[in-house]
Parts: C-alpha cells; sequence; structure tokens
C-alpha cells in the first residue's frame, strides 16, 4: 500500500475508534464535534478531494465552531486536501500544535503473551473506566463526553486492565479492531508500576488479542515529545509511517 492509501486509511480507521459525539461532512472534509474534549474528535480531517473556494471553506468551518463557542482546529497530515490547505491555513493565522507520530507494527505469529492477572472486556466496563479516568486524571464533566464516546464504538473492541499480583491496578489500554488493522488506544500506567514492564506486557496482550480476531498490523498514535513511550514502542517492533498535526485557531 502506497503511503498516500495508508495514511487515508489509518486516518479513517482512527475516527471510527474514538467516535465525535457529532460529525458532519463539508465539501470532502470530516467536521467533529465533541463538546470540546481532545482535539482528535474535535476537528476538521480534510482527508477527502475538496471543491469549493478555500478561504471562503475554512471562514464557513470556523462559523460552524464558533457558533458552538468552540475553537477552529484541524488535524492535518501530508494528504490533507486541498494541497495548499496548509500555506493557506497558515496565513490565516493558525497555528502549528501536538506534531504526533502514527506508528504500525505487522503481527506475525509468536507465542503467547503471559497472560496472567490480565482481565479482559468486549465492551466498556465500569471498572475499566474507573480505573482509566482515576489514572489518566479525566475530569468529572470530560467523564460523561468520554464515556459516550467509548459507548458509540462501531468496531469490535478489547478494554484491558492488568493488574499485579495483589490486585492493583498497574496498566490498561483499548483496542479497537476493523479491518485487520487493531489500533492501540488509552494505553495508561499506573505511575507505581512504570518502568517495570507491565505497558508492554499488556500490550503484548492486546496485539495477541488482535492476531486471535483476525488482525495484521497494529497501529498507534503517539506525541513526538512522549519520550518513554516512545522508547517502548519501538522496543516493540513499531515504526513511524507519517506523522499528523493541528492547526489551530482560537475565537477571536
Amino acid at each position: 500500500m502506497d503511503k498516500s492509501k495508508l495514511i487515508q486509511k489509518i486516518e479513517k480507521l482512527s475516527m471510527n475508534a474514538l467516535p465525535a459525539l457529532q460529525t458532519q461532512i463539508y465539501d470532502g472534509w470530516v467536521l467533529r464535534f465533541a463538546d470540546g474534549y481532545t482535539k482528535r474528535a474535535n476537528s476538521i480531517n480534510p482527508i477527502y478531494s475538496s471543491n469549493e473556494d478555500l478561504k471562503k471553506k475554512i471562514m464557513n468551518c470556523e462559523q460552524v465552531y464558533f457558533e458552538r463557542n468552540d475553537r477552529a482546529v484541524y488535524k492535518m497530515t501530508h494528504q490533507a486536501k486541498p494541497i495548499n490547505l496548509e500555506s493557506v491555513l497558515e496565513e490565516s493565522g493558525y497555528v502549528l500544535e501536538g506534531t504526533t507520530s502514527v506508528q504500525i507494527l505487522e503481527l506475525v505469529e509468536t507465542e503467547a503473551p503471559n497472560e496472567s492477572n490480565v482481565m479482559k472486556y468486549d465492551h466498556l466496563h465500569d471498572d475499566w473506566f474507573h480505573d482509566f479516568c482515576l489514572l489518566s486524571h479525566v475530569n468529572d464533566n470530560d467523564q460523561t463526553h468520554l464515556k459516550k464516546m467509548f459507548e458509540n464504538i462501531i468496531p469490535k473492541t478489547c478494554f484491558m486492565l492488568l493488574t499485579d499480583d495483589g490486585g492493583t491496578v498497574a496498566a490498561g489500554g483499548l483496542g479497537v479492531l476493523e479491518d485487520e488493522y487493531i489500533g492501540l488506544y488509552n494505553i495508561f500506567t499506573h505511575e507505581n508500576f512504570r518502568n517495570r514492564g507491565y505497558g508492554a506486557k499488556l500490550i503484548r496482550n492486546l496485539l495477541h488479542w488482535g492476531k486471535e480476531n483476525g488482525a495484521k498490523n497494529a497501529y498507534l498514535q503517539v506525541i513526538e515529545t512522549n519520550a518513554p513511550a516512545l522508547c517502548l514502542y519501538g522496543k516493540l517492533g513499531f515504526e513511524e509511517k507519517y506523522t499528523y498535526w493541528y492547526r489551530t485557531k482560537r475565537k477571536e
């Protein structure tokens, strides 16, 4: 698969893996709304061909978000449509934020990982959600939005928790499987259990679940300033295939 097709594929999979609360298609762009929770679920995704006058279209999008008392955010890749969108956004005062590495791993046949102290749920479970929000410091208002988004995921899911021998949750994460790709999302590790192999064990179990359910590849997204996560994923064999970033304009 060439890079252009790969980017479009992963971008579509990632939108399905974290569905927005509302979505609007506008001349090839996917406008996502999540009451301000996360840029990823609350941004403009210009992944399909565009035909309207670009500057007029940008102004129209700004108005849509500003009327919701929100900022206009574009989730950009090197395949964003049209090709001059990046330069026009920059000229229009949109600042660059949050460059993120998108990494891929081809899944090969390996021995099953150690599954001791691993709990798997095929739907959003209260225990998983509680521990994720607690250890990821998600505030009460955002929890309401996030729970709806998790409950609206259509592809096959695996919500996973990993405990120590005493039953304390050490790590957790979510796998979303679609079209032979498992996406890894919301990976978290308790601060008292970091650098002790729990994160790697969790990911190996998520990947194994994916393979058992037909996945041939895995993907994840990690912000480029997260050095510990980049190191972990590199050791597990993930390789960067492209990056995305945001262009943001706040309401004046």
